[in-house]
Protein backbone atom coordinates (compact mmCIF):
# COMPACT_ATOMS: atom_id res chain seq x y z
CA UNK A 1 0.00 0.00 0.00
CA UNK A 2 1.42 3.30 -1.14
CA UNK A 3 2.07 6.79 1.31
CA UNK A 4 -0.95 8.36 -0.98
CA UNK A 5 -3.21 5.38 -0.02
CA UNK A 6 -2.43 5.71 3.31
CA UNK A 7 -3.07 9.09 3.42
CA UNK A 8 -6.52 8.51 1.87
CA UNK A 9 -7.34 6.14 4.37
CA UNK A 10 -6.09 8.12 7.50
CA UNK A 11 -8.40 11.10 5.63
CA UNK A 12 -11.81 8.85 5.63
CA UNK A 13 -10.65 7.56 9.33
CA UNK A 14 -10.62 11.64 10.79
CA UNK A 15 -13.36 12.67 8.32
CA UNK A 16 -15.54 9.52 10.18
CA UNK A 17 -14.45 10.68 13.84
CA UNK A 18 -14.84 14.45 12.85
CA UNK A 19 -18.52 13.99 11.85
CA UNK A 20 -19.34 11.94 14.60
CA UNK A 21 -17.97 14.58 16.94
CA UNK A 22 -20.11 16.87 15.26
CA UNK A 23 -23.28 15.16 14.77
CA UNK A 24 -23.30 12.52 16.57
CA UNK A 25 -24.20 13.75 20.04
CA UNK A 26 -27.21 15.96 18.16
CA UNK A 27 -28.86 12.33 17.22
CA UNK A 28 -27.68 9.86 19.96
CA UNK A 29 -26.50 12.07 22.71
CA UNK A 30 -27.97 15.06 25.62
CA UNK A 31 -26.01 17.71 27.22
CA UNK A 32 -27.43 19.52 29.86
CA UNK A 33 -26.37 22.26 32.49
CA UNK A 34 -27.08 22.11 35.74
CA UNK A 35 -25.50 25.24 38.16
CA UNK A 36 -21.88 24.76 37.40
CA UNK A 37 -21.57 21.54 35.51
CA UNK A 38 -22.15 20.43 31.76
CA UNK A 39 -23.28 16.68 31.48
CA UNK A 40 -22.70 15.25 27.76
CA UNK A 41 -23.59 12.31 27.16
CA UNK A 42 -23.03 10.84 23.36
CA UNK A 43 -23.74 7.08 23.34
CA UNK A 44 -22.67 5.93 19.57
CA UNK A 45 -19.30 7.15 20.70
CA UNK A 46 -16.77 4.67 20.99
CA UNK A 47 -15.11 3.24 24.63
CA UNK A 48 -13.33 0.88 25.36
CA UNK A 49 -14.65 -2.92 24.81
CA UNK A 50 -17.28 -1.18 23.02
CA UNK A 51 -16.56 -0.14 19.61
CA UNK A 52 -19.94 0.97 19.16
CA UNK A 53 -21.24 2.51 22.45
CA UNK A 54 -24.55 1.57 23.21
CA UNK A 55 -25.08 0.39 19.58
CA UNK A 56 -25.27 -3.52 19.82
CA UNK A 57 -22.40 -5.06 17.58
CA UNK A 58 -24.74 -8.11 16.30
CA UNK A 59 -27.07 -5.18 15.14
CA UNK A 60 -29.94 -5.56 17.32
CA UNK A 61 -30.62 -6.54 20.83
CA UNK A 62 -32.94 -9.35 21.51
CA UNK A 63 -35.43 -11.25 24.52
CA UNK A 64 -38.80 -11.97 25.30
CA UNK A 65 -40.94 -12.84 27.66
CA UNK A 66 -43.79 -15.23 28.80
CA UNK A 67 -46.69 -13.60 29.79
CA UNK A 68 -47.86 -14.57 33.61
CA UNK A 69 -51.29 -15.08 33.32
CA UNK A 70 -52.19 -16.52 29.52
CA UNK A 71 -48.76 -18.41 29.09
CA UNK A 72 -47.74 -16.88 25.42
CA UNK A 73 -44.68 -15.63 24.25
CA UNK A 74 -43.81 -12.09 23.39
CA UNK A 75 -40.38 -11.59 21.67
CA UNK A 76 -38.91 -8.11 21.33
CA UNK A 77 -36.22 -6.57 18.67
CA UNK A 78 -34.62 -3.15 19.21
CA UNK A 79 -31.54 -1.42 18.31
CA UNK A 80 -30.98 1.99 19.92
CA UNK A 81 -29.76 4.88 17.57
CA UNK A 82 -30.31 3.56 14.72
CA UNK A 83 -31.87 0.86 12.38
CA UNK A 84 -31.76 -2.54 12.99
CA UNK A 85 -29.24 -4.57 10.92
CA UNK A 86 -29.75 -8.81 11.08
CA UNK A 87 -27.18 -10.79 9.76
CA UNK A 88 -28.71 -13.36 11.56
CA UNK A 89 -31.70 -14.33 13.64
CA UNK A 90 -33.69 -12.11 11.56
CA UNK A 91 -37.70 -11.52 13.05
CA UNK A 92 -40.31 -14.01 10.81
CA UNK A 93 -43.40 -13.19 11.89
CA UNK A 94 -47.10 -11.26 9.97
CA UNK A 95 -47.94 -7.68 9.71
CA UNK A 96 -44.31 -6.42 9.39
CA UNK A 97 -45.24 -4.50 6.43
CA UNK A 98 -44.46 -0.98 8.79
CA UNK A 99 -40.81 -2.45 9.30
CA UNK A 100 -39.64 -4.28 6.25
CA UNK A 101 -42.42 -6.56 5.27
CA UNK A 102 -42.03 -10.28 4.85
CA UNK A 103 -38.74 -10.86 3.25
CA UNK A 104 -37.13 -8.21 5.23
CA UNK A 105 -39.01 -8.00 8.63
CA UNK A 106 -36.81 -5.65 10.98
CA UNK A 107 -34.68 -4.12 8.63
CA UNK A 108 -36.50 -0.76 8.40
CA UNK A 109 -37.46 0.06 12.13
CA UNK A 110 -35.53 0.30 15.23
CA UNK A 111 -37.94 -1.51 17.27
CA UNK A 112 -40.14 -4.47 16.65
CA UNK A 113 -42.62 -6.79 19.05
CA UNK A 114 -43.74 -10.63 17.93
CA UNK A 115 -46.82 -11.54 19.62
CA UNK A 116 -47.96 -15.20 19.98
CA UNK A 117 -51.19 -15.15 19.07
CA UNK A 118 -52.60 -18.88 18.40
CA UNK A 119 -49.13 -20.43 17.47
CA UNK A 120 -48.77 -17.30 15.17
CA UNK A 121 -46.17 -14.66 15.51
CA UNK A 122 -48.35 -11.13 14.84
CA UNK A 123 -45.26 -8.15 14.49
CA UNK A 124 -46.14 -4.73 15.86
CA UNK A 125 -43.70 -1.95 14.68
CA UNK A 126 -42.54 0.28 18.03
CA UNK A 127 -40.13 2.52 17.06
CA UNK A 128 -38.05 4.10 13.52
CA UNK A 129 -34.85 5.47 13.65
CA UNK A 130 -36.18 8.89 12.43
CA UNK A 131 -38.91 8.99 15.70
CA UNK A 132 -36.18 9.21 18.11
CA UNK A 133 -35.88 11.08 21.47
CA UNK A 134 -33.19 11.06 24.29
CA UNK A 135 -33.97 12.48 27.59
CA UNK A 136 -32.82 12.18 31.33
CA UNK A 137 -33.40 9.39 33.54
CA UNK A 138 -33.86 11.26 36.72
CA UNK A 139 -33.22 15.34 36.52
CA UNK A 140 -32.50 15.61 39.60
CA UNK A 141 -29.82 13.04 39.04
CA UNK A 142 -27.76 13.42 35.69
CA UNK A 143 -25.01 10.86 36.59
CA UNK A 144 -28.23 8.42 36.68
CA UNK A 145 -28.28 7.68 32.69
CA UNK A 146 -30.62 8.60 29.98
CA UNK A 147 -33.80 7.19 28.79
CA UNK A 148 -34.05 6.99 24.55
CA UNK A 149 -37.56 6.78 23.62
CA UNK A 150 -38.34 5.26 19.95
CA UNK A 151 -42.23 5.76 18.69
CA UNK A 152 -44.23 4.45 15.30
CA UNK A 153 -47.72 4.78 13.71
CA UNK A 154 -49.15 1.70 12.98
CA UNK A 155 -52.77 0.14 12.49
CA UNK A 156 -52.87 -0.51 15.86
CA UNK A 157 -52.04 2.86 16.63
CA UNK A 158 -48.90 4.65 18.27
CA UNK A 159 -46.52 2.73 19.70
CA UNK A 160 -43.22 3.57 21.40
CA UNK A 161 -40.80 1.79 23.19
CA UNK A 162 -38.20 3.05 26.06
CA UNK A 163 -35.26 1.85 26.95
CA UNK A 164 -33.46 3.40 30.20
CA UNK A 165 -30.08 3.47 29.83
CA UNK A 166 -28.65 3.33 33.72
CA UNK A 167 -24.76 4.28 34.07
CA UNK A 168 -22.69 1.61 34.93
CA UNK A 169 -18.65 2.17 34.32
CA UNK A 170 -18.14 -1.99 35.65
CA UNK A 171 -19.52 -3.28 32.58
CA UNK A 172 -23.17 -3.60 30.31
CA UNK A 173 -26.35 -5.69 31.41
CA UNK A 174 -28.69 -6.28 28.33
CA UNK A 175 -32.33 -5.71 28.81
CA UNK A 176 -34.27 -8.96 30.58
CA UNK A 177 -37.83 -7.89 31.08
CA UNK A 178 -40.39 -5.41 29.41
CA UNK A 179 -43.02 -3.69 31.23
CA UNK A 180 -46.32 -2.02 29.52
CA UNK A 181 -48.24 1.35 29.60
CA UNK A 182 -51.68 2.18 27.76
CA UNK A 183 -52.17 -0.37 24.91
CA UNK A 184 -48.98 0.19 22.86
CA UNK A 185 -46.26 1.50 24.88
CA UNK A 186 -43.90 -0.47 26.16
CA UNK A 187 -40.60 0.39 28.55
CA UNK A 188 -37.55 -1.64 29.43
CA UNK A 189 -33.80 -0.99 31.39
CA UNK A 190 -30.11 -1.62 30.69
CA UNK A 191 -26.82 -0.64 32.15
CA UNK A 192 -23.99 0.34 30.17
CA UNK A 193 -20.74 2.49 30.72
CA UNK A 194 -21.97 4.51 27.53
CA UNK A 195 -25.00 5.99 30.17
CA UNK A 196 -22.29 7.46 32.24
CA UNK A 197 -22.18 11.67 31.25
CA UNK A 198 -18.75 12.88 30.28
CA UNK A 199 -18.93 16.09 33.05
CA UNK A 200 -17.21 19.49 32.64
CA UNK A 201 -17.22 22.25 35.53
CA UNK A 202 -18.00 25.49 33.30
CA UNK A 203 -17.41 27.80 36.55
CA UNK A 204 -14.60 29.98 37.24
CA UNK A 205 -11.76 30.68 34.68
CA UNK A 206 -12.38 27.92 32.14
CA UNK A 207 -11.60 27.58 28.62
CA UNK A 208 -15.17 27.10 27.53
CA UNK A 209 -15.16 29.31 24.48
CA UNK A 210 -11.96 27.63 23.60
CA UNK A 211 -13.63 24.14 23.22
CA UNK A 212 -16.41 26.02 21.26
CA UNK A 213 -14.45 27.44 18.57
CA UNK A 214 -12.26 24.07 18.01
CA UNK A 215 -15.47 22.14 17.67
CA UNK A 216 -16.73 24.76 15.30
CA UNK A 217 -13.86 24.47 13.17
CA UNK A 218 -13.54 20.95 13.00
CA UNK A 219 -17.66 21.28 11.95
CA UNK A 220 -16.44 23.95 9.24
CA UNK A 221 -13.79 21.38 7.82
CA UNK A 222 -15.84 18.45 7.83
CA UNK A 223 -18.54 20.11 5.96
CA UNK A 224 -16.00 21.28 3.77
CA UNK A 225 -14.62 17.72 3.12
CA UNK A 226 -18.04 16.31 2.88
CA UNK A 227 -19.31 18.77 0.40
CA UNK A 228 -15.84 18.56 -2.01
CA UNK A 229 -15.90 14.78 -2.50
CA UNK A 230 -19.94 14.03 -2.82
CA UNK A 231 -19.69 17.12 -5.60
CA UNK A 232 -16.27 15.40 -7.38
CA UNK A 233 -17.37 12.22 -6.92
CA UNK A 234 -20.82 12.45 -8.17
CA UNK A 235 -20.70 15.45 -10.09
CA UNK A 236 -17.10 15.75 -11.94
CA UNK A 237 -17.32 11.82 -12.06
CA UNK A 238 -13.72 11.89 -10.18
CA UNK A 239 -12.78 8.42 -8.17
CA UNK A 240 -10.04 7.41 -6.18
CA UNK A 241 -7.72 9.47 -4.31
CA UNK A 242 -8.01 12.52 -6.37
CA UNK A 243 -12.03 13.02 -4.85
CA UNK A 244 -10.34 14.64 -2.01
CA UNK A 245 -10.67 18.40 -2.51
CA UNK A 246 -6.97 20.32 -2.72
CA UNK A 247 -5.37 17.36 -2.62
CA UNK A 248 -2.00 18.31 -3.44
CA UNK A 249 -2.19 20.93 -0.74
CA UNK A 250 -3.07 18.17 2.04
CA UNK A 251 -0.07 16.06 1.01
CA UNK A 252 2.08 19.65 0.96
CA UNK A 253 0.72 20.72 4.23
CA UNK A 254 3.90 18.34 6.30
CA UNK A 255 6.39 19.66 4.48
CA UNK A 256 4.81 23.32 5.28
CA UNK A 257 4.67 22.65 9.14
CA UNK A 258 8.20 21.63 8.73
CA UNK A 259 9.51 24.75 7.11
CA UNK A 260 7.77 26.79 9.18
CA UNK A 261 8.66 25.53 11.78
CA UNK A 262 12.33 25.82 10.97
CA UNK A 263 11.72 29.63 9.79
CA UNK A 264 10.46 30.40 13.35
CA UNK A 265 12.66 28.70 15.54
CA UNK A 266 15.71 29.94 13.18
CA UNK A 267 14.01 33.39 13.64
CA UNK A 268 14.31 32.80 17.84
CA UNK A 269 17.82 31.93 17.89
CA UNK A 270 18.96 35.00 15.31
CA UNK A 271 17.03 37.12 17.85
CA UNK A 272 18.37 35.60 20.85
CA UNK A 273 21.92 35.89 19.85
CA UNK A 274 21.53 39.72 18.63
CA UNK A 275 19.89 40.48 22.59
CA UNK A 276 22.61 38.45 23.77
CA UNK A 277 25.91 39.39 22.29
CA UNK A 278 24.55 42.32 20.29
CA UNK A 279 26.29 43.46 17.17
CA UNK A 280 29.36 41.48 17.56
CA UNK A 281 29.45 38.23 15.48
CA UNK A 282 30.43 35.07 16.46
CA UNK A 283 33.30 33.32 16.19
Amino acid sequence: MGAETELVLVWWMLLGLLVRSCWGAGFCGLEIQQQNKLYKFNLASPLRDYPHGVLSEDGFYKFSQNDSETGTETKFWFQLCEQMVFNHDQPVCFRCQTCGGPLHCGLTCSALMAKNVAGYYICTTLGHAANFKVSLIDIKSPGKGVRLNMSASTTDGDCSLSVSVYCNANGAQAPMSVSKSGDCNYATTMMHPAGCPAVTSIGGKGLGWLNTLVIVLLCIFTAYLLTGIVYRFFVLGIHGKEVIPNLDFWLSVPRRIQNGSEYILIRIVGAYYRVRYGPYTRV
